[in-house]
């Protein structure tokens, strides 16, 4: 069940397996956000224990505090009256590092529906009924997006609406395949490999980033935070991509160097903030000085909503996934 609150987010609510926790869950700005009081409902631990592991996560520099918390308004009862308040909300990725300290079997749970549930909204923007997309038949998932299609047909639509919303689904349909395949652990290597003309060093991609925080500060999309490196990390990450055994490169293709470098940023947060969205970007970056981002058509390889749930994924991956979330991206870059 969703529902909407204006410049709050969407609300979503889980229920664990027998229906005995509920919880009304915010999504905003592409995760999911708890309050504490929400959390120690979920590991079924008190609000003292949920607050002590959150401040050594901050302490430990796990996690930065900026880019994981947030205020949203609440109306509570307090009494007989109803009260607004502004709460603080902790997103995902501090949920579940609160739910590898406590290791419950709540928190796997959670991490595995938040997970599924953001990559329905990023992909498709809605969640198709899971009776009509098995995880199990890919032959089903193809048939529901024909139903798709055939049930937009049918709406009071204008022409140019019904050529536009059909065109998504076209669009889509690759990227719902693939990520079926990633579902079902049948991801293969693609064996079409391009050799890259454009050498990424360091200090272009440095000064990449310089121009995208100046951008997205402009837009007041970002603070002074965004870019900052921790320490050299992210020379190291760039040095990775060029790495050689035996005399041969490691990653010696266009779509090798371009999916590690994506993968490697994200993974380990070089930067005090804005890992994400500079991985994506330098990721982007990387195919289009090797003239790797568009297809033969004119349309772009990975869209970019494609691209935000393959971000979201590689962030919320196991490092032992690893080989997994590298062949997805690839696979991606070969459709």
């Amino acid at each position: 069940m969703k529902t909407n609150e204006s410049n709050k987010g969407e609300i979503i609510i889980y229920k664990t397996k027998g229906g005995k926790t509920s919880l009304e869950v915010k999504l905003n700005e592409e995760t999911i956000w708890l309050s504490q009081k929400q959390i120690s409902e979920l590991f079924q631990k008190d609000v003292k224990t949920i607050n002590e592991h959150i401040n050594n996560i901050y302490k430990e520099k796990e996690l930065e505090e900026k880019p994981t918390i947030r205020e949203f308004q609440i109306v509570q009862k307090e009494g007989k009256r109803l009260i607004e308040r502004k709460i603080e909300h902790y997103n995902l990725d501090m949920i579940i590092s609160v739910g590898y300290r406590i290791n419950s079997k709540q928190g796997t749970q959670f991490r595995i529906w938040a997970n599924q549930v953001l990559k329905d909204h990023l992909i498709k923007g809605y969640t198709l009924n899971p009776k009509r997309l098995p995880e199990s038949s890919l032959k089903e998932l193809e048939e529901a997006i024909k139903l798709i299609k055939s049930t937009l047909t049918t709406k009071e639509l204008t022409s140019d609406e019904s050529k536009g919303l059909l065109k998504v689904i076209t669009d889509y349909t690759n990227s719902w395949i693939l990520l079926q395949k990633y579902d079902s652990n049948k991801l293969e290597n693609p064996k079409k490999k391009h050799k890259p003309k454009y050498e990424l060093t360091y200090e272009r991609a440095i000064e990449a980033i310089s121009k995208l925080k100046s951008d997205l500060k402009s837009k007041k999309e970002a603070s002074d935070l965004f870019g900052n490196q921790r320490d050299k990390s992210f020379e190291g990450i760039i040095a990775n991509l060029y790495q050689t055994f035996g005399g041969d490169e490691l990653y010696s293709s266009i779509e090798d160097k371009a999916t590690h470098l994506l993968y490697f940023i994200i993974k380990d947060h070089p930067f005090t903030d804005g890992n994400k969205r500079i991985g994506s970007f330098l990721f982007i970056l990387y195919l289009a000085n090797n003239e790797y981002l568009f297809k033969a058509n004119g349309e772009r390889k990975i869209n970019d909503n494609a691209l935000v749930a393959l971000a979201l994924l590689i962030a919320q991956s196991n490092p032992k996934q690893k080989d997994t979330m590298i062949k997805l991206v690839m696979n991606f870059l070969n459709t």
